[in-house]
């Protein structure tokens, strides 16, 4: 026997290929959970839940879903949940919600060696019903709302259309977009990532900040009191300007390009 040989039969009597095969098949499985991502979208069967308000206000805490938020006419708050998951090493995954003090409270658990879990939530507000939005990991829309509406992301991106009522949007990685809005009060913040603004009234306030990336701002024809900056960017500034306006526009970035332009 020669020494290939005998040193491939030495492996296989002292169990040394074991750990290269295990190592091998961990890779195997990674892979697979790679090739095949789940998609909450393909959920057939979608889960509901109704519950009641005691106040005008809806604070929804998330963590990992993407969200969709609209008015409707309805009388109670009417969520639908989308939810796909595989655990092939770990405990069982799930998607969970509750309620508390007009508190709507979603959480997603999936770990394990590999894990792939995706889940999305579609929340029907009752009109007249502001909104406040602390979701950690994942995008929120929204659109239609007339009353105050608040959306804060960790990670993800934002986007408003259709809305009237003032507007806080802020999100740590991700950018933020508010198109069509007839809001009187814009509040635009990003750490990483743009922020374009389109508004379809003459606004009292806009206030856009982003750390890096570039701000758009679109707004009716009138005269604004315009304060800009970018420190390494270009400004561009096309609306009319008068320091005594009671129309403010406030919009800086460190890193990114800075447009105040006429809409239309």
């Amino acid at each position: 026997m020669d020494r290939t040989a005998a040193r491939a039969e030495r492996n296989r009597r002292t169990g040394r290929t074991r750990p290269a095969r295990v190592a091998a098949v961990a890779a195997a499985l990674v892979a697979t959970a790679t090739a095949c991502g789940s998609d909450a979208g393909h959920d057939p069967h979608p889960d509901h839940l109704s519950f009641a308000l005691h106040s005008r206000t809806l604070t929804v805490v998330s963590d990992d879903s993407a969200l969709e938020i609209v008015p409707a006419d309805v009388r109670k708050v009417q969520v639908t949940r989308w939810f796909r998951g595989s655990v092939v090493v770990g405990g069982s995954p799930r998607a969970t919600w509750e309620v508390k003090d007009d508190r709507l409270v979603l959480r997603m658990k999936c770990s394990g060696l590999v894990a792939d879990c995706s889940a999305r939530h579609r929340i029907e507000v009752p009109r007249g019903v502001a909104v406040k939005v602390d979701e950690n990991d994942g995008s929120v829309r929204a659109q239609g709302f007339e009353e105050a509406l608040s959306i804060r992301t960790r990670d993800g991106s934002v986007r408003v259309t259709d809305s009237t009522g003032p507007l806080t949007l802020d999100s740590d990685d991700g950018s933020v977009s508010a198109t069509g809005v007839g809001s009187r009060r814009v509040h635009a913040t990003t750490l990483d990532g743009s922020v374009r603004l389109e508004l379809a009234v003459v606004p009292d306030l806009v206030e856009s900040r982003s750390q890096d990336g570039s701000v758009s701002i679109a707004l009716p024809h009138d005269t604004y009191r315009v304060s800009t900056h970018s420190q390494d960017g270009s400004v561009h500034v096309s609306v009319p300007r008068d320091g005594t306006s009671s129309h403010v526009v406030d919009a800086r970035t460190t890193d990114g390009s800075v447009t105040v332009r006429t809409a239309g």
